[in-house]
């Protein structure tokens, strides 16, 4: 699980700077270093495969999106997040339903977030090319599930995914 926290400067605004699953992966790559050299600052944090076994999918994005405002080089005085509910940080702040598509701070996060995890799932392709990583990006598609049937899973498969409870050891 990957978040991101984006402070920009006030008043900032970049119509490149959207909803990220309206872009592409080759549109995401470009706008980043835009998002970056924009924002006074920027974080990215993870929560591990064994953390989303251990406490759900849910609870693990609250954990990341703790992380990446912590991260945060400088503390911001208040916190917008995409959704519904607030993760546990410090700082005072609020929700937005549909934020990445309303707020230019939660759009940049949700971008950042997606390079990142997209990096990462080419390099896990890289490692573990039979599962086709860099294709579906760990997401449960037909030819996931199938690689898994055949091969089992691999060290970075959360052990509640889907199709891992019923493929064979790896």
């Amino acid at each position: 699980m990957v978040a991101a926290a984006v402070i920009f400067p006030t008043g900032f605004a970049d119509a490149r700077i959207h909803d990220s699953k309206h872009l592409d992966a080759r549109r995401r790559e470009e706008v980043a270093p835009v998002i970056t050299a924009a924002a006074v600052c920027w974080a990215v944090a993870e929560s591990s495969e064994s953390e989303i076994d251990a406490i759900n999918i849910l609870q693990a994005t609250l954990l990341a999106m703790e992380r990446s405002v912590a991260s945060l080089q400088a503390a911001p005085d208040y916190v917008l997040v995409d959704g519904s509910i607030m993760p546990a940080v410090r700082i005072p702040g609020e929700t937005v339903v549909g934020g990445d598509s309303r707020v230019a701070c939660i759009a940049a996060a949700s971008i950042l977030a997606k390079v990142h995890r997209d990096r990462l799932m080419q390099a896990h392709h890289e490692r573990w090319p039979v599962y086709g990583f860099a294709r579906h990006k760990g997401y449960g598609t037909a030819a996931h599930l199938a690689a898994l049937a055949e091969h089992g899973p691999c060290p970075i498969h959360r052990r509640t995914f889907r199709g891992v409870t019923t493929a064979r050891p790896g």
